[in-house]
């Protein structure tokens, strides 16, 4: 009797670790899946926390704030530590405020700083044109955890940033983190506010 039930419970056990090593090959997302979910997804405002680690200090510098996603074109970062900033990407134009002095510059004329707004932007569009137009796109995960990793296409962008990958759940991005060509990184953590 011992024995039936011990060969019961193994075979439950065995089953059971069958059934979760099998799950996710048939829960894995794919580029077009993401992108429709990306797509789908409104915009919100959510918070911020950026560490860049930069080879020149022994310590990662520490940014937090919000930041307010408005589909398809316009972001803003609100930068409230270390000092206030606020840098306002409205289609193809970047402004930056800080300490009372403005700047804006228009991203059409700069083409490798476009490609990189545009591997935002485009992910937060869910616009895969828009991405592959620049970047080779690595996709890993389900539906639930999935990391997409950008790989400039062209020199020219690859001699600013060798990296870019973003992680997010669902329809949501929660980071993403740039890999320079110098060895500086930087990483982005967001964390949606929600509103009741």
């Amino acid at each position: 009797m011992i024995k039936r039930l011990r060969i019961g419970l193994l075979h439950g056990l065995f089953t059971l670790l069958i059934m979760l090593l099998a799950a996710p090959a048939f829960a894995a997302i794919d580029l077009g899946q993401l992108m429709d979910s990306l797509a789908r997804h409104p915009g919100g405002t959510a918070r911020f926390v950026e560490k860049k680690f930069l080879a020149v200090l022994d310590k990662p510098l520490v940014a937090t704030g919000e930041m307010t996603y408005t589909a398809p074109d316009r972001l803003e970062k609100r930068t409230l530590t270390p000092k206030l900033e606020t840098l306002i990407l409205n289609k193809d134009l970047l402004t930056l405020e800080r300490e009372k002095q403005k700047f804006s510059i228009n991203l059409a004329s700069q083409p490798e700083a476009l490609a990189f707004v545009d591997s935002i932007r485009g992910t937060l569009a869910g616009n895969r044109a828009a991405l592959e137009k620049n970047y080779a796109l690595h996709l890993a995960g389900t539906e639930d955890k999935w990391v997409l990793t950008m790989l400039p296409r062209e020199q020219k962008i690859a001699a600013i940033v060798l990296r870019i990958v973003v992680s997010g759940s669902r329809g949501q991005v929660r980071s993403i983190e740039y890999l320079q060509a110098d060895g500086d990184r930087s990483l982005l953590s967001i964390e949606p506010i929600v509103t009741p």
